[in-house]
């Protein structure tokens, strides 16, 4: 990996965070639910570009900085944890357990439906 992949890396991971947090925000705010809404479009959206950056032309140096640095940045594994913890801990387990198979199942749905319009 060059010098100059690496500062695109955290370049595209910054902007990326930046936008994830602002987008997961506006979508809980307008929601309104006590159901993580937000995260979850974030991560469905993110599982689809990076189903289609796998099955893009991408490859090599290029690959790891939309993929890890631009769309890694953008999903978050931890907050989504985080999020269902929160719901049990309120007693909402219902809530808790839906998210987890939504976040899985539609998760997978969207990386192989992006690999499958880009190839």
């Amino acid at each position: 990996m060059s010098l100059t992949g690496w500062v695109l890396i955290g370049a595209a991971g910054g902007l990326a965070a930046v936008f994830r947090y602002l987008l997961d925000a506006e979508i809980a705010r307008l929601a309104n639910s006590p159901f993580p809404i937000g995260i979850l479009a974030v991560n469905l959206t993110g599982a689809l570009l990076v189903g289609l950056a796998a099955g893009s032309t991408l490859s090599g140096q290029t690959l790891t900085i939309v993929a890890g640095g631009l769309i890694g940045s953008f999903t978050t594994f931890s907050t989504w944890i985080l999020d269902t913890h929160k719901l049990a801990l309120l007693d909402q387990m219902r809530l808790a357990w839906l998210n987890i198979a939504v976040s899985t199942v539609a998760g997978l749905a969207a990386v192989v439906l992006g690999h499958a319009i880009a190839v």
